[in-house]
């Protein structure tokens, strides 16, 4: 099969991942061969690719080089074959979810990690979903316990996980403020975000702008001091401090991610001291691990097949132009989603 290959961890997509052929994979017991038809990028892939923090490499992902074929997770297709012991699927379901090394025509996934592709969504679409769709959805529904009425901020709103959060947040009855660079402002307006602050132009808690039009005249909101009931913190690297100033007393602040800032715990370290922080402050603070499992992506599906969301796919690239793929994620140019079609 053709797959794209990675033997060593490197920083630069173009120098570690390459189109080969290589060993088609089997159905183990209580595994699902999936028929790829189009994977997803997202920000953890270039932590497989990097092998950096090095908690990733302990973690299992193999200490020395890439235990994976290659480091795409996100995956949408049809079901080949069914190991032992697997109920639930049959060869030729179309299904979505979280497999390993889904650059390539074949990929083993568990069943707990696999469910049925939403039937309005194309395979790219469905691919975009897993990761991102699942770390939005538990950090809106199970850490920030959003609820109709409150008020939200979402920073990082135009990204994989930030595009579904605010299409979730107003799923779920929330005013919706976005922040995102000046490019993306019209984009995640789009979404269904109330507000969009651009950060070239304002910050939050600053009082700055007016509401029209900031930066570069593309429509960014004002902040205006505004106090919020959740606040998503997606990948940011804005002061503690700051961040519970612009929350309601008895707000929550959620924690998705953290920006890379060391090759042992990357940005680890910005979580322990928000652990340290959250019992002298009223306000919660929270973050977590994303849970990889079947029954959100089942929510998931039914929001898509509701209409209630849709996942906003940037770019499609083909399999032999992965690394590409990676880097155009990279370099922040994608709004939304980035997938790769086999």
């Amino acid at each position: 099969m053709r797959a794209i290959v990675q033997h060593r961890y490197g920083s630069a997509p173009e120098d570690v991942l390459g189109l080969a052929e290589a060993g088609r994979p089997t159905a183990g017991a209580g595994e699902v061969l999936v028929r790829v038809h189009a994977a997803g990028v997202d920000r953890g892939t270039r932590y497989l690719m990097t092998g950096e923090p090095y908690l990733v490499r302990l973690a299992g992902c193999g200490l020395l080089r890439p235990r994976a074929l290659n480091p795409a997770r996100d995956l949408a297709g049809t079901v080949a074959a069914v190991g032992a012991d697997v109920t639930g699927f049959a060869v030729g379901d179309e299904v979505f979810g979280v497999g390993a090394g889904a650059f390539a025509e074949y990929a083993c996934a568990r069943p707990g990690k696999l469910a049925p592709k939403p039937a309005n969504l194309s395979f790219s679409q469905a691919a975009a979903v897993p990761n991102s769709g699942l770390t939005a959805l538990q950090a809106v529904r199970d850490h920030g316990r959003v609820r109709a009425g409150q008020r939200v901020l979402i920073i990082g709103a135009s990204g994989g996980v930030g595009t579904f959060a605010v299409q979730l947040a107003k799923a779920f009855g929330a005013e919706v403020t976005g922040m995102c660079r000046t490019a993306k402002v019209e984009a995640v307006r789009a979404l269904g975000a109330d507000r969009v602050i651009d950060y070239t132009a304002s910050d939050i808690g600053s009082g700055d702008g007016d509401g029209d039009g900031g930066g570069d005249g593309d429509g960014g909101d004002g902040d205006g001091g505004q106090r919020y009931d959740v606040i998503l913190d997606i990948g940011g690297s804005r002061p503690l401090a700051r961040l519970c100033g612009a929350l309601a007393p008895q707000g929550t602040l959620v924690l998705v991610g953290a920006e890379f800032d060391g090759r042992w715990t990357a940005g680890t370290g910005r979580l322990l001291r928000a652990r340290l922080l959250a019992p002298l402050v009223g306000q919660k603070i929270a973050n977590f691990v994303t849970s990889e499992n079947a029954a959100d992506l089942l929510v998931l599906r039914d929001l898509v097949e509701s209409g209630m969301i849709t996942p906003a796919v940037d770019r499609s690239y083909p399999l032999a132009e992965s690394a590409a793929a990676v880097r155009y994620l990279l370099d922040g140019h994608a709004t939304g989603k980035v997938v790769v079609t086999i």
